[in-house]
């Protein structure tokens, strides 16, 4: 009985001869995979690969749309392949988008490995970064030593010393002028004859450094009261200028001659003395003085204004009105009054002097 209710697996369905595949069908499906395949390898040995779109393809104006009407009645082709690309439209149909119009594209098969994530100057010839100018520098075609005389030869160039100081014995003595205007030397600095108008010799220019020393522009206007637009005027005051020696970048440094300065402040075109120039500097140090404090005490009155209208605005509201009241409707703050021991404990106690709350200090 049990064995008779156990389930047993069903017989097997007859196979129907209608779905046996024919030869001819075998024969059928064996010439489309072989057109299918020989296909297949004639456009992949035809297509370019390994080549990017040029930019000008992308950026190529746009041709007048096609036509959309279509006929119903006609039939679509069958036999397509998302594949074939000798089919599809050009690449002249497609338009870039504007953020990717001035995008560059490289034939990375032909570039320059160099191992390092960069660009050479030969794979990239429109980098702007690349074909730089070059910088000030010594020339590739120059050596060391000769590029250093080149540039001693134009520090003694521009300074008119060694060489390119002019010379002294081909002159006749009654042609001679320019003379040092402390000792007579005919040794001149020519520099600052040309710059500063000043016939001086290097041997002065040490001896005397209270006349010949070279102020800065801050110096001069700082401790003779000078103005931007006088300093300015080389016509009013010569001026040396030099690389400034904070930063090579900045402006270069404005220096003048000190007797020069002191000429023209001390001169009846500016202050006439210099007691004069002494009493100036001390009436602005007095007037600096009394703006200061005068708008200390504006910003004074300002807070004591402030102060008034909210102690008026509190007593509207019914609390304290005057300074140091307490205000309505705040948290109360102990306000503990002096320490004082207690006898039987020896404890010292504080009282707040508002609510009367005791606390005790312990000394460690």
């Amino acid at each position: 009985m049990a064995d008779a209710r156990r389930p047993a697996t069903p017989p097997r369905a007859p196979t129907s001869n209608s779905t046996a595949i024919t030869p001819e069908q075998v024969r059928r499906m064996e010439e489309s995979r072989l057109r299918a395949k020989a296909l297949r390898s004639q456009q992949h040995t035809t297509a370019t690969t390994g080549q990017k779109r040029p930019h000008s393809a992308l950026t190529s104006t746009t041709p007048a749309a096609p036509s959309t009407t279509r006929d119903a009645r006609a039939t679509p082709s069958t036999t397509r392949d998302a594949r074939d690309t000798s089919s599809a439209a050009p690449d002249t149909d497609i338009r870039a988008a504007r953020k990717f119009q001035k995008f560059v594209e490289y034939d990375f098969s032909q570039m320059t490995d160099t191992k390092g994530g960069f660009l050479t100057a030969t794979d990239d010839p429109h980098n702007r970064a690349l074909h730089a100018p070059e910088a000030a520098g010594k020339p590739a075609h120059l050596t060391l030593q000769e590029w250093e005389r080149q540039q001693l030869q134009r520090r003694l160039r521009e300074t008119r010393s060694g060489p390119y100081e002019p010379g002294l014995s081909v002159l006749d003595k009654r042609e001679i002028t320019k003379k040092c205007r402390e000792c007579g030397s005919l040794e001149l600095d020519w520099q600052w004859d040309e710059v500063l108008h000043c016939q001086i010799c290097y041997a002065c220019k040490e001896k005397f450094p209270e006349k010949y020393s070279l102020l800065t522009k801050t110096e001069a206007k700082e401790d003779y009261l000078l103005t931007d637009p006088e300093l300015r005027d080389e016509a009013l005051l010569p001026r040396l200028e030099k690389a400034n020696p904070h930063q090579s970048s900045w402006k270069p440094m404005m220096l003048f001659l000190r007797f020069q300065v002191e000429d023209y402040a001390f001169g009846s075109g500016k202050w006439g003395s210099a007691e004069a120039l002494d009493e100036e500097f001390e009436r602005r140090r007095v007037e600096g003085r009394e703006r200061k404090e005068k708008k200390f005490k504006n910003k004074l009155e300002e807070l004591k204004k402030r102060t008034r209208v909210e102690a008026y605005k509190r007593g509207r509201r019914g609390g304290g009105g005057e300074f140091g009241d307490t205000i309505g409707r705040a948290r109360h703050e102990h306000e503990w009054g002096r320490g004082t021991e207690d006898p039987v404990t020896g404890a010292v106690k504080k009282s707040c002097v508002e609510c009367g709350m005791e606390v005790e200090e312990l000394e460690f």
